[in-house]
């Protein structure tokens, strides 16, 4: 198992660090499936329950996808959990359990996020200043987006972390930096954002952050908080920090992956809603009436095959609404009844991280 595993993980890490298959994806995809299917033992349960077996399963669009909700109920691992090096916990509200999604080696999600995070983030070479509106790593130990920034806070070196509670620390460093020439990029959760432009708003304080200043915002506003428009919350952004909605990226990730994706704004030159599809790699976009694929353009549930997703279950069913286009996918909605969750619970009052 563990040679298997470990040849399986570099060609992985190869097709993650060229962004383009060396050898075809369903041949990567099919044996990523025969290793699950043969050592965890969940989901070859719930594959058998289908008929789905390694000798039936084809194409990569085959391999039958895990709900988000079994990481809540069992433990979608193949391996011991006696092994697991990290141990990730969904968000959600306190009546809810979470989910949990386990990890041997954090390799695989290493290569997976520094790529996307450059391609979207850094498209033209910038080094900014990094301010990151989460709770530090030690902190939030079980938060894959806490541990996401706080990689990411350690390759560059220019990088301050403020928990949400610290407004005033946050914007007397934000000040400081708005007088400096270089680009200035702040990561956080979208209802960190709200709290922190509500503060501003009490005191009337706008800031002007320097030309190429960029904002990362994800988790999105399910919880116990109000909801706010991605249009009003880019606005109020860009009335408040001086950035302007074309360089406002919306980061789209779930506990259950390993992989992030994330809006084409910054490499389009203007906002968009749309996201790219790395190589490792593949959005399908299912009907839920008929459990089939839906046409290009059309609305349905989003499904990913994330194959950073190698000790777990790398196709993984969401409960997120999407649109799917030739050169990407777009987020609608959240399917009726779904938990509330999402990264951006980290920042509500009154809300602990599991």
């Amino acid at each position: 198992m563990r040679k298997t595993a470990h040849e399986l993980q570099d060609r992985i890490c190869r097709l993650i660090r060229d962004n383009h298959p060396r050898e075809p994806f369903d041949a990567i995809a099919l044996d990523v499936f025969k290793f699950q299917y043969s050592h965890n033992a969940p989901y070859r349960a719930f594959c058998d329950h289908q008929g789905a077996t390694p000798s039936s399963i084809v194409r990569w669009s085959d391999i039958p996808a895990v709900p988000t909700t079994a990481f809540k109920h069992h433990a979608v691992a193949c391996f011991p959990l006696a092994q697991a090096v990290a141990e990730f916990h969904t968000s959600g509200t306190t009546q809810h359990q979470t989910g949990r999604h386990w990890f041997p080696s954090l390799d695989l999600y290493k290569a997976a996020l520094r790529p996307q995070f450059v391609a979207h983030l850094l498209p033209d070479n910038a080094r900014p200043h990094m301010v990151i509106l989460t709770p530090p790593p030690a902190h939030a130990p079980h938060s894959s987006l806490v541990f996401m920034l706080g990689e990411l806070a350690s390759e560059f070196s220019l990088s301050a972390t403020f928990h949400d509670a610290d407004h005033d620390a946050a914007l007397e460093h934000l000040s400081w930096l708005g007088q400096q020439p270089d680009p200035v990029a702040v990561l956080g959760t979208a209802f960190a954002f709200v709290n922190l432009c509500d503060h501003m708003r009490g005191r009337n304080n706008r800031l002007s952050l320097p030309a190429g200043s960029r904002v990362m915002e994800t988790g999105g506003f399910k919880g116990r908080s109000r909801e706010v428009s991605k249009p009003d919350l880019y606005a109020t952004i860009a009335d408040r920090l001086g950035v302007p909605s074309s360089h406002i990226v919306n980061e789209y990730g779930m506990t259950e992956l390993s992989t992030q994706f994330y809006d084409l704004t910054m490499r389009a030159g203007k906002q968009s809603d749309r996201k790219s599809i790395p190589a490792w790699t593949r959005i399908l976009v299912i009907n839920p009436h008929t459990g089939l694929p839906a046409a290009i353009g059309e609305r349905g549930l989003i499904r990913v095959l994330d194959l950073a997703n190698l000790w777990s279950a790398a196709c993984v069913q969401t409960e997120d609404f999407g649109v799917l286009h030739d050169d990407g996918f777009e987020i609608v909605g959240r399917a009726t009844g779904a938990e509330a969750r999402g990264c951006s619970l980290l920042a509500e009052p009154g809300t602990t991280t599991p």
